[in-house]
């Protein structure tokens, strides 16, 4: 499900600790068999998504000496994320972005706001 979307979005760039999301459809029938209009699910506060991309994690503070005539050659350093293509999040709405792309819908999500992720297990191996 999730190589789909990764042709479409190969030249996005995801910046620091952020996540690329594409929303997973919410049920609309409840199991009492009463149906919900979409608009009172995308009211809720925790949504959840796949994760289509990820950024390179948090940036971590250069250790080296700034002296004036060197040249600049360190590359940023960053801290890894826990999530990861793939992974379903479960994630607060409320910070994420919306944006739209070739008539589809993502959320870009920082990765503090990720409440819970769900892993395949041969994933792990």
């Amino acid at each position: 499900m999730i190589q789909e979307y990764l042709n479409s979005v190969d030249k996005f760039i995801i910046i620091g600790d952020r996540v690329l999301i594409k929303p997973r459809e919410m049920e609309t029938h409840m199991k009492s068999g009463l149906v919900l209009p979409a608009t009172v699910k995308e009211k809720e506060e925790i949504h959840s998504g796949y994760i289509i991309k990820t950024g390179p994690g948090y940036p971590i503070p250069s250790q080296d000496i700034d002296e004036p005539w060197k040249e600049n050659a360190s590359q940023p350093k960053y801290m890894g994320m826990q999530a990861g293509e793939g992974d379903l999040a479960i994630f607060l709405k409320s910070r994420a972005h919306e944006i739209e792309f070739e008539n589809e819908k993502f959320l870009i999500v920082p990765h503090a706001a990720i409440l819970l992720l769900i892993r395949d297990d041969h994933e792990l191996e």
